[in-house]
């Protein structure tokens, strides 16, 4: 006859699927914790669970691959939607668009120039709102390729002015080309003012425009610091072209309408934001 069966008195292994359902309910209230606070930390996230800094990695990596969030340096934020432009609108239209924003972000841009500086100034309807407040500067060098800029900063500035050559952009209403490329390239200036079409986190800058990406590029490696010029508005839209990554200025100017969160991600990125 067969002896019985031993009966097993030890405990059993963990049920995967009990693990399983623990991770799915602690990276659901992660998500939660982002969308309500705006950031989270890898180490507060720890804490708050019981688990390991590398679990709470684990999640936040796993995620970020879904899109339910984006990984920061030390923890994550909020995926932002962010909304596509397809092109450039004309001149005279982008004018008329948040002026006071943009007057208030360009007088606060001026206060960062220097007699005896030499400037690049972008082709944007945000940078040439800098031209009244510098007329009482002395012994500026003004470099751009917008034709509104050039006459504008010759008629109301002591500056001396250079125009880069290449051809006009209709809807730029700037020189554009190898010609404006090759003129930059020898040149070495202190501070670039640049305009941005399209900016966020996951993308940098972008633009519409191949040939006004390739200048913005030009522009920054001919500066020894760059200023981004740009209102709210411009923030959580992408564009075709990559122009650079944020981190390629060392300071944005924008206006209240930036979300808090934006902007502290912005700041851990190194750049200095000065909302006006």
């Amino acid at each position: 006859m067969m002896p019985p069966p031993t009966k097993n008195t030890s405990k059993g292994s963990p049920d995967p699927r009990d693990a399983s359902l623990m991770t799915s309910q602690r990276r659901g209230q992660i998500i939660a914790q982002v969308r309500e606070q705006g950031s989270v930390r890898v180490t507060d996230l720890a804490k708050r669970f019981g688990v390991s800094e590398v679990t709470i990695r684990t999640d936040l990596d796993h995620l970020e691959r879904e899109g339910k969030l984006v990984r920061d340096r030390g923890g994550a934020l909020p995926v932002v939607m962010t909304r596509t432009v397809t092109s450039l609108p004309g001149l005279d239209h982008r004018m008329n668009l948040h002026v006071e924003a943009k007057r208030r972000i360009a007088a606060a841009a001026a206060k960062r120039v220097h007699a005896g500086q030499s400037l690049i100034m972008d082709a944007g309807t945000t940078v040439i709102e800098m031209i009244p407040h510098l007329a009482t500067i002395e012994g500026l060098t003004i470099i751009t390729n917008a034709l509104n800029v050039a006459l504008a900063a010759t008629a109301h500035t002591s500056a001396n002015v250079i125009l880069l050559g290449g051809v006009v952009g209709r809807d730029s209403g700037s020189t554009l080309g190898s010609r404006t490329e090759e003129m930059l390239k020898e040149l070495l200036v202190d501070h670039l003012f640049l305009g941005a079409q399209a900016m966020d986190l996951q993308h940098g800058l972008t633009d519409t425009n191949m040939e006004i990406a390739q200048i913005k590029r030009a522009m920054i490696r001919s500066a020894r610091r760059t200023t981004l010029l740009s209102d709210s508005q411009k923030w959580a839209t992408s564009g075709l072209v990559r122009v650079a990554p944020l981190t390629a200025a060392q300071a944005l100017i924008t206006d209240h309408g930036l979300p808090g969160p934006a902007r502290q991600e912005l700041e851990s990125l190194g750049l200095e934001v000065e909302v006006v």
